[in-house]
């Protein structure tokens, strides 16, 4: 009997090499090669199934465009997300972590999206049972919806010719198997395999496809880094289970705009969306307490107003200890250094905590400004007047640098209140400030300190 041949394959980028080696020479990546048995050539019988596209060109003035073919999913924060809706022969890849509500969404999508072709609901997860008592609890028993328990590619492909669906949702796709494939389900070989088989299934029959892509501990989507690079469009739910919210954000949309972000309030009937999100992130902020400060925040088109927070005390252990949470770690050391040494504070000896209320994670350096803020408040023990909002970069001089989209951010203080603004001073230039708020431009932090206190 002839002995297996095993390979080593990169659980990143599926680079496959002989031996086993510390670094990826594809993607650069340490320790990520994971041995398994080469693959015998087969005839590749299931994805023969998948009818693949004509190799014949096609003039581009006889391409028919995709800008009218997206249908709406009938959820508004989702529609903004997907910069309209869904797009025919799109495949989106949905991931989250186990719990956060992603089966619940895709059930809330069967039931508002409106279209005339069936929904097909494959699930490897669960049973039909358990599926109904979650759509029967939701109300989401939509009259053209179809649900299938199966793992098996052959199967699941034979089922869709006869239901000829206009949706496709596959839930998970690490249950999914390819029987040409000797691998377990979830490997990297049948991630991959299975994915390729649903994009030439939605490229060639123009079926729209959903799958969902469970995550790892590091926060990405499990299986090979070229999953991502597959599919049309990768969302990915976030949110803390014990909170309400969550939060739907897009870090690749092929037909639309990227970093959009939906935000919804997990409820007893469902996932709602939350049309302002700022009042609801602001909701039970403390009024005249030191160390919060309010800023706005840009994902993607919309602006959200949060609350900063931070807590400076004397430390008891020899070196002070650095506790972010929602915001850079290294972003939050390289600005108490910048306010120890331009600012004139001694932290050396000062435990420093900075977190974002709500639990949103803010990575634009627009929230340099409010944290500093927010840090030399807590250190003064004074608080900032509930009435400021505060945004900008700061620079390691201690300079205030201008950031985008100061009118929108103003906008929405505006609208919840907020009377007097503080920004960076290169902001100013063009600005209209909108009626009840009074903005005022500072050019370094020691501008900004006795300002917001005055």
């Amino acid at each position: 009997m002839a002995k297996q041949k095993t390979i080593f394959m990169c659980a990143q980028c599926g680079h496959e090499v002989g031996r086993w080696l510390g670094r990826c020479p594809g993607c650069k990546a340490f320790n990520s090669f994971e041995e398994m048995q080469a693959e015998a050539k087969k005839g590749a019988a299931i994805a023969a199934r998948a009818p693949r596209v004509s190799a014949a060109p096609t003039h581009i003035t006889q391409v028919v465009s995709l800008e009218d073919g997206k249908t709406p999913t009938g959820i508004t924060e989702l529609d903004r997300v997907l910069s309209g809706g869904i797009v025919g022969g799109s495949l989106i890849l949905v991931g989250g972590e186990p719990g956060i509500g992603k089966s619940t969404l895709l059930l809330q999508i069967c039931k508002e999206m409106r279209i005339n072709e069936p929904i097909l609901y494959i699930s490897g997860e669960e049973s039909l049972a358990q599926i109904k008592l979650r759509a029967d609890r939701l109300k989401c028993a939509a009259h053209n919806l179809s649900l299938l328990a199966e793992t098996d590619l052959g199967n699941i492909s034979r089922a869709i010719d006869q239901t000829a669906p206009g949706l496709v949702i596959i839930d998970s796709i690490q249950t999914m198997l390819n029987e040409d494939h000797s691998s377990a389900p979830g490997s990297i070989v049948q991630v991959r395999e299975c994915t390729s088989f649903f994009m030439r299934l939605a490229k060639a029959q123009g079926i729209s496809v959903i799958i969902v892509g469970h995550v790892t501990k590091e926060g990405s989507i499990a299986g090979p880094r070229i999953l991502e690079h597959m599919v049309d469009a990768v969302l990915y739910f976030e949110g803390e289970r014990q909170a309400n919210y969550r939060l739907i954000r897009a870090v690749k949309n092929r037909f639309g705009a990227t970093d959009e972000i939906g935000v919804f309030e997990m409820q007893e009937q469902g996932l709602v969306g939350i049309a302002n999100p700022s009042e609801y992130m602001l909701t039970g902020r403390p009024i005249d307490a030191p160390g919060s400060v309010v800023t706005c925040t840009v994902e993607g088109s919309r602006p959200i107003l949060t609350e900063v927070q931070a807590l400076a005390a004397k430390t008891n252990f020899g070196h002070p200890r650095r506790v972010a949470n929602g915001i850079d770690y290294n972003r939050m050391n390289m600005l108490l250094a910048m306010l120890e040494k331009r600012g004139g504070f001694n932290l050396a000896e000062t435990d420093v905590y900075v977190n974002i209320a709500g639990g949103m994670r803010i990575s634009e350096p627009a929230l340099d400004l409010a944290a500093v803020a927010a840090i030399a408040s807590s250190c003064l023990n004074k608080p900032v007047k509930p009435n400021v909002l505060i945004f900008g970069e700061a620079g390691l001089t201690g300079e205030a640098r201008a950031v985008t989209g100061v009118q929108a951010r103003i906008a929405e203080g505006a609208k919840l209140g907020f009377a007097e603004a503080i920004v960076p001073q290169g902001n100013l230039k063009g600005l209209k400030a909108p009626d009840g708020i009074r903005v005022f431009g500072v050019s370094n932090i020691g501008e900004m300190i006795r300002l917001m206190f005055s």
